[in-house]
Parts: structure tokens; C-alpha cells; sequence
């Protein structure tokens, strides 16, 4: 297949996910959730329309002539994650589109989802049979793309020393905050917050906030997002760090669903939202670059601040956004 027939076959599967019918999505949604109960139908929908949105045959074609496809054919094997729904779909287009062979070891939380896209994929355009393969084990393959923890990462690191590879460890997201924001900015800010119940690194997990900052209009800017504790299991999570912050005694906010404490940390526990003061811009960048390899993407008020997304969009990536910051497709095309 040339790269023209695979834009082509992934612009259809674009339109595929983009008229979904509401018995196809449910039945998608309802497997989905099944398989990982944090994978509730709002969120699988979410996942689906932002694929849908960058699988169109315009913008996958502008993405990809900025690259130089020549070399032959490899076996490329990808170690997917399961935080969020359809999380490892990236990473599936770069390869295929590149025009190497995917050995895809998924999560065995995010099967369902993937295995259906592939399924499509494969009856629109019977020649990806041939170019995407679904293992258990990582061998003979040419180079690695592997997400894990930080200390997954060490193995990885270690296993696929001898091969070309990207290793992504872990990352997560945070908000800049000046205290002047409108109320309707603070909302949006909660998409980046609740969404996927936080579960992504793109999830804004710790905020940056001025000295005395006061809490009071964003947390009740939050008030809608209120449902994310019927759902049990983030529920128990919420019950459970309110238990161990109130054992400790340790200061903390809560709106009955969040709890927010300060901390220098980045990643915070499900429900929990960390926060941490600065003095100045000039302290807030210091603050920043310290923790620059550890941040997956930063959002402020209408994207003021340099390098940041505007609130609401942590969870909108494009399809040039690439994880870590590191070009996938330019790695896959530097593979001989």
C-alpha cells in the first residue's frame, strides 16, 4: 500500500467513527465498560470524537507531507496503555501510516475499543490485514514504542536497549492560574480536570496559583461536575483520601467530590486535585522548568501563558500533538 491508499483507508474509517449510529455506539460503549469500568459511555464517546475529528483525509495529508516517507517496511512493536479509552490509537495510525508493519501488545484494559477500530479498518480496506498485528509478547520487531510508570519504563529501557526505541514515562498536566480568570474560564477548566475522572496524562492534575489565591469562585465554577461521584469506584477513591487526610490532620479543601491540598508533587491520586503557590512570574517559571521533563502539556486562561492550551482543551490534542513531545513519526521514519 502507498501512503495515499493508507490516508484513504483511515479517512474512511473517520467517517466511519464520525456517523456512528446510536445502537452501534451503544453497543461500542456498553463493551467498552464492561471490560474497564472507568470506561463509562460519556468518556468512550469523548475518545471517539476526537479520533474522528483528525481521521480526515485533509488533515491527515497536511500532516504527513511534512515528512519524507522512503524507508522499507519494518516491524514495529508497540506496548499500548489503558488509562484512557483508545489511548494507543495514535501511536497505531503513526505506524501504519509510516508504512511499517504494527505489533501491537494491547492493555488488557483498552481490548475492546481497539480491536473493533482495526476490525473496521481491515474491512474497508482488506490490505491492512497484512500491516496491523495484535501479540502478547514484543519479539522480533525491529524497534519499540512503549508507555508504562516510571518504573515499567527501567524494564523497557533495559529490554529494548538494543533496538531504536521511545520510552514514555509517566507525565501528567497543570494549570496556570493568575486569580483574575472569568468564572466561564474556570468552568472549562473542569473539562480538563474531570474528564477521563482524571485518569489521563493530559488530565490537569496540579495547579499553580498565586499567593492567597482564593479558591472560592473556581471550586464553585466546578459545582456541574458534581455527577463524577456516582461513579463507585471514583468514589471510593474520594472517601478514601478524605479518610487519610483526616486521620492526618493535614489541610485540605473539599467540594464533597474533590479534595484539593498543597503539594509539590505533580501527580495526584484520583479525587484528589494538588495545588502550589508562587510569588512571581518570575518564581512561577522557575517553578515550571524545574518540572518541564515531568509535564505533559500546560493550560491558562485563553492559552495566555507562552507554550500553554487555553482551559478545556488538555483533552483536544491534534494529530500532531504528540506524547512526551516527541515526534513519533519523525522516529519512525528515521528506523533502517
Amino acid at each position: 500500500m502507498n501512503l495515499t491508499e493508507r490516508i484513504e483507508a483511515f479517512g474512511r474509517l473517520g467517517d466511519w467513527i464520525r456517523n456512528l449510529d446510536a445502537e452501534t455506539m451503544e453497543e461500542l460503549t456498553q463493551a467498552a465498560r464492561n471490560e474497564n469500568p472507568w470506561f463509562v459511555e460519556t468518556e468512550v464517546v469523548r475518545a471517539l470524537h476526537g479520533i474522528g475529528h483528525f481521521l480526515n483525509r485533509e488533515e491527515l495529508t497536511n500532516w504527513t507531507n511534512r515528512y519524507h516517507f522512503s524507508n522499507p517496511s519494518k516491524r514495529v512493536g508497540v506496548a499500548m496503555a489503558g488509562n484512557i479509552p483508545l489511548v494507543g490509537f495514535h501511536d497505531l495510525l503513526c505506524v501504519v501510516l509510516s508504512g511499517h508493519t504494527l505489533v501491537a501488545k494491547l492493555s488488557s484494559q483498552d481490548t475492546v475499543l481497539l480491536r473493533r477500530l482495526v476490525r473496521e479498518l481491515v474491512r474497508m480496506e482488506p490490505k491492512m490485514d497484512s500491516c496491523i498485528f495484535f501479540s502478547e509478547h514484543l519479539k522480533n520487531v525491529d524497534a519499540v514504542i512503549a508507555t508504562g510508570s516510571d518504573n515499567t519504563s527501567r524494564y523497557f529501557e533495559y529490554y529494548f536497549r538494543k533496538i531504536p526505541h521511545i520510552i514514555r514515562k509517566n507525565r501528567s498536566s497543570c494549570a496556570i492560574l493568575t486569580g483574575d480568570e472569568p468564572v466561564e474560564e474556570l468552568a472549562k477548566l473542569g473539562e480538563d480536570v474531570f474528564s477521563y475522572f482524571g485518569l489521563g496524562c493530559r488530565n490537569v492534575s496540579k495547579l499553580f496559583v498565586p499567593e492567597k489565591y482564593s479558591f472560592t469562585p473556581l471550586l464553585d465554577s466546578w459545582s456541574s461536575y458534581a455527577f463524577v461521584s456516582n461513579h463507585h469506584k471514583y468514589h471510593n477513591n474520594y472517601e478514601y483520601h478524605k479518610s487519610i487526610l483526616l486521620v492526618n490532620q493535614q489541610p485540605h479543601l473539599d467540594t464533597g467530590f474533590l479534595l484539593l491540598r498543597e503539594e509539590k508533587a505533580l501527580v495526584s491520586p484520583i479525587a484528589v486535585l494538588f495545588y502550589e503557590t508562587y510569588s512571581s512570574q518570575k518564581d512561577l517559571r522557575s517553578k515550571l522548568g524545574e518540572i518541564q521533563e515531568k509535564i505533559q502539556c500546560r493550560v491558562s486562561a485563553a492559552g495566555w501563558w507562552n507554550g500553554s492550551l487555553a482551559f478545556g482543551q488538555a483533552q483536544s490534542p491534534q494529530v500532531d500533538d504528540y506524547p512526551d513531545q516527541v515526534d513519533t513519526l519523525q522516529f519512525l521514519m528515521s528506523i533502517t
